[in-house]
């Protein structure tokens, strides 16, 4: 038993940091984009010192803690012996597919941001920003609640949740657009 909460530990702890390096990665793609509207020198300073904190971010905590929470995660699955009939199981994969799917998009974002190539508005980014907290959602309640009737209700709360997030993006949005004309 002491293995398995041991395991358990290191799964959580390495989630809770893929999530930190997952949630601050993209703002700072969104600072990095945003950087292209400032006046030289300013501009050349800022992508230059963004592209140093996107890459150590990423190789040096995203990463590895996308590698350590699918190795403890695993190695825990084994030790439990869970099968392919636990359907909350199968559905948690499922995001966690999604979640690593999610986590190369932004890795190809890296590396385009790297090269100095802005393929994404910084609205579209900050969009982009809410789909892991949308997984994260999604991954917990399934975890806590483990079972069908409980999940569909928890994902009514997603939909809910996520339209609440686009809502609020666009009143930010606005509200930065109103700023900017008064500065």
């Amino acid at each position: 038993m002491p293995l398995l909460f041991t395991l358990k530990a290191l799964h959580i702890i390495f989630v809770v940091t893929w999530f930190a390096g997952l949630f601050y990665i993209v703002r700072l793609f969104i600072y990095h984009t945003e950087a292209n509207s400032k006046p030289e020198p300013e501009k050349t300073i800022l992508q230059a010192q963004f592209k140093i904190m996107e890459k150590r971010l990423w190789y040096g905590i995203t990463i590895p803690s996308m590698v350590g929470t699918l190795f403890f995660g695993l190695w825990m699955m084994g030790e439990i012996g869970y099968g392919w009939s636990d359907t909350w199981l199968v559905v948690k994969l499922g995001f966690v597919g999604g979640l690593v799917i999610y986590h190369s998009i932004c890795g190809y974002i890296v590396k385009q941001l790297q090269r100095d190539e802005f393929m994404f508005t910084s609205t579209q980014l900050r969009i982009w920003n809410e789909v892991a907290t949308l997984f994260l959602f999604a991954i917990v309640f399934l975890v806590v609640f483990k079972n069908t009737v409980d999940f569909l209700y928890g994902l009514a709360g997603l939909i809910l949740f996520a339209s609440v997030l686009m809502i609020a993006i666009k009143i930010y949005k606005k509200i930065r657009e109103k700023k900017s004309r008064f500065s």
